[in-house]
């Protein structure tokens, strides 16, 4: 068997720089490591319990199949920051049927970013008895 110590998603950008700036300095992401210079700089940011490396270069975008799902305390709070800082809202938070609260985003690329809170009663939460 595989013995996982770590893991992270490797995101290769259209334009780096420009995703560096947005999950960086909009979405506030807070950087792990950094590593290289110039077109071969890159950035591995943190996020919650994984990591999101952002570096190199590819062509085309990545493939919509492709979906980033970031748990936050307060979606709402979120959605105000992310205005303020010129964030694209694809849709605002909307408590789904399931019972999480989620908003959507989208990276420079178009690589869809799923914000979610997780509301005190949920079960992913929340399980009586334990």
């Amino acid at each position: 068997m595989v013995h996982v110590l770590g893991s992270r998603v490797l995101l290769r950008p259209t334009d780096p720089e420009r995703s560096r700036v947005f999950y960086g300095e909009k979405l506030g992401l807070s950087v792990y490591r950094e590593f290289g210079t110039g077109d071969h700089r890159g950035v591995v940011y943190f996020l919650g319990g994984g990591f999101l490396e952002v570096a190199g270069r590819c062509e085309t975008p990545p493939s919509p199949a492709l979906k980033l799902w970031l748990q936050v305390a307060d979606v709402t709070a979120a959605h105000e920051e992310l205005v303020t800082a010129g964030v694209e809202v694809r849709r605002p938070p909307v408590k789904e049927p399931w019972g999480l609260i989620e908003m959507w985003i989208a990276d420079p690329d178009g690589t869809e970013i799923v914000l979610v809170e997780v509301p005190a009663d949920h079960p992913l939460r929340y399980r009586p008895g334990i």
